[in-house]
C-alpha cells in the first residue's frame, strides 16, 4: 500500500493567493500523485479573510483541510501540523508555489525508498532558478555559512519545499526551538548531525516578487539561531530507523 502524504501550506494573510494556489495544487495532486494525500492550510493567526477563504476552499476541493493557530510563525504552523499528523509522510511548500510542483513526487519517491528527509534545492547542479541577483547572493552566502559552521551535506536549507517521514518528524521536530523562518535550517542541521539520510532534489524555482519576507529581520534571526546551535550544542534525538516505506 502506498504511503499516505500530508501537504502543509503555512499561510499568514494570504486571502488573495490562496484560491489560485489551492486550485493548482489540488489539481496537480489529484492527477500526478498516486499516494493518498491531503492538503492542510495551516493558518498562523491571519488577520485578513484567510480563514473564511480557506474554509470555502475546503468545501470546494476534496482532500483540502484547514488548521487555525492563534499565534504567528511558519515553524510553529509546521510543528503543529506535522506532530498532529497520522500520515506516513509529512511535507510542506510555500503558498506561492515558487517551486515547480513536478518535483514533488520525486520527494515522496525518495522517502519511500528509505531516505528520512527529501528537500528541494535551488543550489544543486541541475536546478533552474529565477530571482534577483541580491537574493541569489544572500542565499548562497547564508548556505555557505551553514556549511562552514556545521559541515552539513545539504546545499539549500531554506527552499520552501520539503518532505520527511512522520517518524523523522516525530524524532526531530520536538527538539527544534525556533518557530519562525529558522525552523527549516535548525531541523536540517539536527537531522544531518544525528545521522538522518537527507536527499536533495534540484528544482525549478521562480522568485515571487510580491514576497513580504523581511530579509534583514530574517537574516538576524537566522544568525542568532546558527550561533545558538554552534555554541549551545546540537540536541540529541532518537536515531533514524532506516526503514523503507515502500514494501
Amino acid at each position: 500500500m502506498a504511503a499516505t502524504v500530508d501537504i502543509v501550506i503555512p499561510v499568514y494573510n494570504e486571502e488573495q493567493a490562496l484560491p489560485n494556489s489551492i486550485m493548482i495544487l489540488a489539481g496537480f495532486m489529484k492527477q500526478k500523485l498516486h499516494n493518498p494525500w491531503q492538503i492542510i492550510i495551516a493558518d498562523n493567526a491571519s488577520t485578513d479573510a484567510t480563514r473564511s477563504v480557506a474554509k470555502m476552499l475546503c468545501e470546494k476541493y476534496p482532500g483540502v483541510n484547514y488548521l487555525h493557530l492563534p499565534q504567528k510563525g511558519r515553524g510553529r504552523a509546521l510543528r503543529t501540523a506535522w506532530l498532529d499528523s497520522t500520515a506516513d509522510i509529512v511535507s510542506y511548500m510555500d503558498v506561492d508555489l515558487a517551486t515547480d510542483l513536478a518535483h514533488f513526487p520525486q520527494l515522496i519517491e525518495y522517502l519511500e525508498l528509505g531516505y528520512d528527509i527529501a528537500i528541494g534545492s535551488r543550489l544543486s547542479q541541475g536546478s533552474k532558478v529565477t530571482r534577483p541577483l541580491t537574493r541569489e547572493i544572500i542565499s548562497r552566502s547564508y548556505n555557505l555559512l551553514v556549511k562552514s559552521m556545521f559541515f552539513t551535506p545539504f546545499q539549500d536549507a531554506q527552499c520552501g519545499f520539503k518532505a520527511l517521514t512522520r517518524k523523522a518528524a516525530q524524532a526531530i521536530v520536538p527538539s527544534v526551538k525556533n518557530n519562525n523562518w529558522f525552523f527549516d535550517t535548525e531541523m536540517l542541521i539536527i537531522a544531518a548531525k544525528r545521522g538522518y539520510r537527507i536527499k536533495q532534489v534540484p528544482v525549478k524555482w521562480d522568485d515571487d516578487p510580491t514576497s513580504t519576507v523581511n530579509l534583514a529581520r530574517t537574516a538576524a534571526e537566522d544568525f542568532k539561531g546558527l550561533l545558538r546551535l554552534r555554541f549551545g550544542g546540537i540536541p540529541q534525538v532518537p536515531p533514524p530507523t532506516g526503514a523503507r516505506l515502500r514494501p
